[in-house]
């Protein structure tokens, strides 16, 4: 599978889990938006960390869930394990 196309699912996966728990816990629209768009954007991170020569970071399930969680501090923190790792 190419590598843009496994970023994008990722994405898709965490942003559409992440909105169906927010709306079980009864949280509106406009947090379930800020959600997915930080989703987004950390995944985007991840995809433009790869593109410097040297840093690698596997796209793997726990790296596109903190990303996807948590946004920019999730990749900066799959950054920093991807070193030790």
């Amino acid at each position: 599978m190419p590598q843009i196309l496994q970023y994008i699912l990722i994405a898709v996966a965490a942003a559409l889990v992440l909105a169906i728990v927010l709306k079980l816990f009864k949280f509106g629209f406009k947090t379930i938006l800020k959600f997915v768009i930080n989703a987004a954007v950390g995944i985007a991170v991840i995809f433009l960390l790869n593109l410097i020569p040297g840093v690698e970071i596997p796209i793997v399930w726990w790296t596109g869930l903190l990303s996807g969680l948590f946004g920019v501090p999730g990749a900066v923190i799959s950054l920093i394990i991807s070193f030790f790792i």
